[in-house]
């Protein structure tokens, strides 16, 4: 197993993953840091479980939104369809980050 350290909503967190999938993972990471910045500037200020929240929402919004393919009076070029494998890691990754923010929000209220 490798370990990666990934960098979001402005903290620092190991991660461990299967050998060879680290940068997808830095890539993954880098999503949902952009997502968490856009919906702390959106939203103002948000606890961190808050901001993790809205930003699995944001993305998961955009896999939808890809789902659901263009509007038919939209003049946009069809998206291609979702590799598999990519929808399995986010999928994973969504699950993690969902823990991740249980466990935070079981911290903040012993607080």
């Amino acid at each position: 197993m490798a370990e990666v350290d990934l960098f979001i909503a402005g903290r620092s967190y190991r991660v461990a993953c299967r050998e060879g999938e680290e940068d997808a993972l830095r890539k993954a990471a880098a999503l949902v840091d952009a997502k968490s910045r856009e919906a702390l500037a959106g939203l103002g200020t948000l606890s961190e479980a808050r901001q993790l929240l809205f930003a699995g929402l944001l993305l998961a919004d955009e896999m939808i939104d890809d789902d659901d393919g263009p509007a038919p009076e939209a003049a946009a070029p069809p998206r291609p369809t979702l590799d598999p494998a990519l929808a399995t890691r986010a999928e994973r990754l969504a699950e993690r980050l969902e823990s991740l923010a249980q466990g935070l929000e079981a911290d903040a209220a012993r607080t």
